[in-house]
Order: C-alpha cells, then sequence, then structure tokens
C-alpha cells in the first residue's frame, strides 16, 4: 500500500500534525456546514428537500471539477505548488459537500414507499451495498494508496504509480463503485422516492463526472489505450462472470 509521502511532497505543510488537523476540520466544517443547510430546507420548505440535496451535490461538483478544468491556468500562476492549491481550493471544499448530499439519504424526509414485505428486503439489500461499498472502498485505499486517490497524478503525471490489482479487470472505478453502493444502501434504508431515486441516479451522475471531468484527463494521457479499456471494463458494477473475481478482491485485495 503507497502511503501519505507522495502527497506530503507536494504539501509540505500537511507534514505537521496541526496542519493536517486542520484540514481535517475544515473538510468537516463544510460537511456540517452543507449537512446544516440541508437539514435546514428540510425543516422550513419538506417539500424543496429534494433541491436542497440536489444543490449540495452540484455545488460539490463544480468546486471539485474545477481541480481539474483550471489545471493549466494552476500550472502557470503556481507553478511547483499548483497541484497543493488545487487540492486545497478545490477538492478539499468541493467533497464535503458531495459527501454531505450521500448522507442525507439517510435522513431525508417524506413518506416510506417500501412498506409491508418490501421493509425487510429493503433492509438486506441495504445491508449487502453497504458492506460490500465499504469493503471495495476501504480495499481501493489499501490498493492504491493516498497518492492516486487524491489524483496526484493530474498535476504530475511522472509520479503516477501503475497498480497491478485484480479489481482493475473486473472494474475501472472501484472507490467510486463503493460510494455508489453506499448511496443506494442508504436510500433503500430511508425508502423515501426521493431518496431510491438518488440512490439509483448516483452511477448516472458519477458517469456523467467520469465523462466530463476524470476520463478526459486519463485519455489524454494513455490515448486509445484508455478508450478501450473504458469500452471493455465496466466502470462500477462487475460482470456475473466476474462475481467470484469481485468478491475475493474484497476478501484478499490483490
Amino acid at each position: 500500500m503507497s502511503g501519505a509521502s507522495p502527497i506530503l511532497s507536494h504539501i509540505p505543510e500537511l507534514r505537521r500534525r496541526w496542519r493536517r488537523l486542520a484540514a481535517l476540520l475544515i473538510a468537516l466544517t463544510l460537511f456540517a456546514l452543507a449537512t446544516a443547510g440541508m437539514v435546514a430546507v428540510d425543516s422550513l420548505w419538506p417539500r424543496w428537500s429534494p433541491l436542497g440535496q440536489i444543490a449540495g451535490v452540484l455545488l460539490g461538483f463544480v468546486i471539485s471539477a474545477q481541480f481539474f478544468w483550471r489545471r493549466k491556468e494552476y500550472r502557470e500562476k503556481h507553478g511547483d505548488r499548483a497541484y497543493r492549491n488545487a487540492f486545497l481550493h478545490f477538492m478539499l471544499p468541493g467533497l464535503p459537500f458531495m459527501f454531505a448530499a450521500i448522507f442525507h439519504n439517510l435522513y431525508q424526509p417524506g413518506q416510506r414507499l417500501l412498506t409491508g414485505w418490501f421493509t425487510p428486503a429493503a433492509a438486506v439489500a441495504g445491508l449487502y451495498f453497504i458492506v460490500t461499498g465499504a469493503a471495495l472502498y476501504v480495499r481501493a485505499y489499501r490498493t492504491f494508496g493516498t497518492d492516486n486517490l487524491a489524483m496526484l497524478y493530474v498535476y504530475f503525471s511522472a509520479e503516477g504509480r501503475m497498480v497491478n490489482s485484480s479489481i482493475y479487470g473486473i472494474l475501472r472505478h472501484p472507490a467510486y463503485s463503493g460510494a455508489i453502493r453506499m448511496g443506494m444502501a442508504f436510500g433503500l434504508w430511508r425508502g423515501t422516492w426521493f431518496s431510491l431515486l438518488f440512490g439509483l441516479f448516483m452511477p448516472v451522475g458519477l458517469t456523467i463526472w467520469l465523462r466530463l471531468v476524470e476520463e478526459p484527463e486519463l485519455i489524454e494521457r494513455f490515448g486509445a489505450g484508455y478508450a478501450e479499456y473504458r469500452a471493455r471494463v465496466p466502470a462500477f458494477w462487475p460482470r456475473l462472470r466476474d462475481a467470484g473475481s469481485f468478491f475475493r478482491f474484497l476478501l484478499s485485495g490483490g
């Protein structure tokens, strides 16, 4: 597993524990503010609750996307500190809004649609998604390391670390697959029409993110090879024939 040292070499301030705590506090504060905003909408204008959740996702999307879209500008303006500044300006504040919107699915107001025998079925399905999603996210972190998940390669392509893992032959984006599964679990457990819709929409939303933001960068780096790989390997859901390999990865990594 790759540690945090590549990140620390480009954001040296984080070598100090209090700086790391400060960055974590900023992220948690923004998560809390986004959550508070959605809770306020839930309480004051419950009919508009879905719009509050959508606004959180869109705001997080727009802020985080600047990390990619303004790469050239930041390289010209900040030089060696381009990654450091872009990550702190865009990823650090943008991601908490998206995570807050996902967690909002757990307490999104509204009448439950899944009643009667659907309730235990939804609970079991949600348990499956939350367990496999959390396991997949943890395995992805341990396999790919902080440097890859923090997208260091976007600004320092020469430092990109190739990862030989069976999961890349099964899914293109295992960490995102983990997040999708957790969002779907929350939607099933809450059981309102919008929580279910939001959970089902997450793969669509992340596909839009990949096509507009991340994968153009990967095609630029790897050319037709990545385009062929994208056509061959699914992004989030393993094919039935790969189910055994998928669960082996969850259990043992590699």
